[in-house]
Protein backbone atom coordinates (compact mmCIF):
# COMPACT_ATOMS: atom_id res chain seq x y z
CA UNK A 1 0.00 0.00 0.00
CA UNK A 2 1.14 3.66 -0.90
CA UNK A 3 2.23 6.27 1.45
CA UNK A 4 -0.52 8.42 0.00
CA UNK A 5 -3.17 5.70 0.56
CA UNK A 6 -2.17 4.97 3.79
CA UNK A 7 -2.41 8.53 5.23
CA UNK A 8 -5.78 8.69 3.74
CA UNK A 9 -7.11 5.73 5.23
CA UNK A 10 -5.59 7.15 8.78
CA UNK A 11 -7.58 10.43 7.84
CA UNK A 12 -10.84 8.40 7.17
CA UNK A 13 -10.70 6.44 9.94
CA UNK A 14 -9.81 9.29 12.37
CA UNK A 15 -12.73 11.18 11.01
CA UNK A 16 -15.12 8.09 11.45
CA UNK A 17 -13.39 7.65 15.38
CA UNK A 18 -14.05 10.96 16.10
CA UNK A 19 -17.82 11.33 14.86
CA UNK A 20 -16.87 14.26 12.90
CA UNK A 21 -19.44 14.39 10.14
CA UNK A 22 -17.25 17.53 8.13
CA UNK A 23 -14.58 15.71 7.83
CA UNK A 24 -15.83 12.65 6.76
CA UNK A 25 -18.24 14.10 4.04
CA UNK A 26 -15.19 15.66 2.24
CA UNK A 27 -13.77 12.58 2.03
CA UNK A 28 -16.99 10.62 0.12
CA UNK A 29 -17.53 11.07 -3.60
CA UNK A 30 -20.39 13.30 -4.49
CA UNK A 31 -20.80 9.94 -6.86
CA UNK A 32 -20.94 7.57 -4.10
CA UNK A 33 -23.26 4.17 -4.28
CA UNK A 34 -23.80 2.04 -1.34
CA UNK A 35 -26.05 -1.34 -0.62
CA UNK A 36 -26.48 -2.42 2.76
CA UNK A 37 -27.77 -5.63 3.99
CA UNK A 38 -29.69 -5.74 7.87
CA UNK A 39 -31.57 -9.01 8.44
CA UNK A 40 -31.88 -9.78 4.76
CA UNK A 41 -33.41 -6.33 3.53
CA UNK A 42 -31.44 -4.91 0.96
CA UNK A 43 -31.01 -1.16 1.06
CA UNK A 44 -29.48 1.08 -1.88
CA UNK A 45 -28.27 4.58 -0.87
CA UNK A 46 -26.26 7.10 -2.69
CA UNK A 47 -24.63 10.31 -0.87
CA UNK A 48 -26.72 12.34 0.53
CA UNK A 49 -28.67 9.04 2.50
CA UNK A 50 -24.88 8.25 3.44
CA UNK A 51 -24.66 11.61 5.14
CA UNK A 52 -28.03 11.10 6.75
CA UNK A 53 -26.95 7.75 8.18
CA UNK A 54 -23.32 8.60 9.18
CA UNK A 55 -24.84 11.47 10.48
CA UNK A 56 -27.56 9.74 13.28
CA UNK A 57 -25.05 7.50 13.97
CA UNK A 58 -22.30 9.99 15.20
CA UNK A 59 -25.14 11.72 17.22
CA UNK A 60 -25.75 8.93 18.76
CA UNK A 61 -22.06 8.21 19.24
CA UNK A 62 -21.81 11.46 21.12
CA UNK A 63 -24.80 11.45 22.89
CA UNK A 64 -23.79 8.20 24.48
CA UNK A 65 -20.25 8.91 24.99
CA UNK A 66 -19.79 5.76 22.76
CA UNK A 67 -16.30 4.65 21.27
CA UNK A 68 -16.14 3.78 18.00
CA UNK A 69 -13.97 0.30 17.46
CA UNK A 70 -12.71 -0.12 14.07
CA UNK A 71 -10.65 -3.26 12.77
CA UNK A 72 -9.11 -3.16 8.95
CA UNK A 73 -9.83 -6.94 8.10
CA UNK A 74 -7.83 -6.37 4.71
CA UNK A 75 -6.76 -3.99 2.40
CA UNK A 76 -6.96 -5.15 -1.23
CA UNK A 77 -5.43 -2.65 -4.34
CA UNK A 78 -8.11 -3.53 -7.11
CA UNK A 79 -6.59 -1.06 -9.73
CA UNK A 80 -3.77 1.69 -9.72
CA UNK A 81 -6.52 3.77 -8.47
CA UNK A 82 -9.04 1.64 -6.66
CA UNK A 83 -8.46 -0.31 -3.36
CA UNK A 84 -10.96 -2.18 -1.58
CA UNK A 85 -10.71 -2.03 2.98
CA UNK A 86 -12.68 -4.26 4.74
CA UNK A 87 -13.69 -2.92 8.42
CA UNK A 88 -15.47 -4.27 10.66
CA UNK A 89 -17.30 -1.30 12.84
CA UNK A 90 -18.67 -2.08 16.43
CA UNK A 91 -19.25 0.63 19.25
CA UNK A 92 -18.36 0.37 22.64
CA UNK A 93 -21.12 1.74 25.40
CA UNK A 94 -20.54 2.20 29.26
CA UNK A 95 -17.06 0.07 28.40
CA UNK A 96 -18.68 -2.87 26.88
CA UNK A 97 -18.53 -3.61 23.25
CA UNK A 98 -21.64 -4.31 21.22
CA UNK A 99 -22.86 -7.58 20.67
CA UNK A 100 -22.94 -7.23 16.76
CA UNK A 101 -20.95 -5.04 14.18
CA UNK A 102 -20.98 -3.99 10.61
CA UNK A 103 -18.94 -5.45 7.94
CA UNK A 104 -17.97 -2.69 5.22
CA UNK A 105 -16.29 -3.05 2.07
CA UNK A 106 -15.38 0.07 0.94
CA UNK A 107 -13.98 1.14 -2.53
CA UNK A 108 -11.99 4.06 -2.77
CA UNK A 109 -10.90 5.55 -6.01
CA UNK A 110 -7.98 8.21 -6.34
CA UNK A 111 -9.14 11.50 -8.23
CA UNK A 112 -6.70 13.34 -9.93
CA UNK A 113 -7.70 16.47 -8.36
CA UNK A 114 -8.89 15.55 -4.96
CA UNK A 115 -6.86 12.42 -3.85
CA UNK A 116 -8.95 9.25 -2.81
CA UNK A 117 -12.49 9.48 -2.39
CA UNK A 118 -15.05 6.30 -0.77
CA UNK A 119 -16.97 5.79 -3.99
CA UNK A 120 -18.94 2.23 -3.14
CA UNK A 121 -19.88 0.40 -0.05
CA UNK A 122 -21.21 -2.87 0.45
CA UNK A 123 -22.19 -3.08 4.17
CA UNK A 124 -23.48 -6.77 5.70
CA UNK A 125 -25.14 -4.95 9.37
CA UNK A 126 -25.68 -6.58 12.66
CA UNK A 127 -23.00 -9.32 12.59
CA UNK A 128 -22.34 -11.23 15.69
CA UNK A 129 -19.28 -10.53 17.50
CA UNK A 130 -17.82 -13.69 17.43
CA UNK A 131 -18.89 -14.10 14.02
CA UNK A 132 -16.36 -11.52 12.95
CA UNK A 133 -13.71 -12.37 15.48
CA UNK A 134 -13.54 -15.98 13.71
CA UNK A 135 -13.41 -13.92 9.88
CA UNK A 136 -10.10 -14.36 8.01
CA UNK A 137 -9.12 -14.22 3.97
CA UNK A 138 -8.14 -17.35 2.42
Amino acid sequence: MDNLFRNFLDSYLDAWRSSSLPQLRDLISRDYKAREITDGDIIDFGFEESILGWEQGFNFAKENNAEWELKEISTIPLRADETLVIISATMILQGKSLNTAHLFFQTFKKDTYDGWKLIRSYIEAGIPMDNIKRFQLN
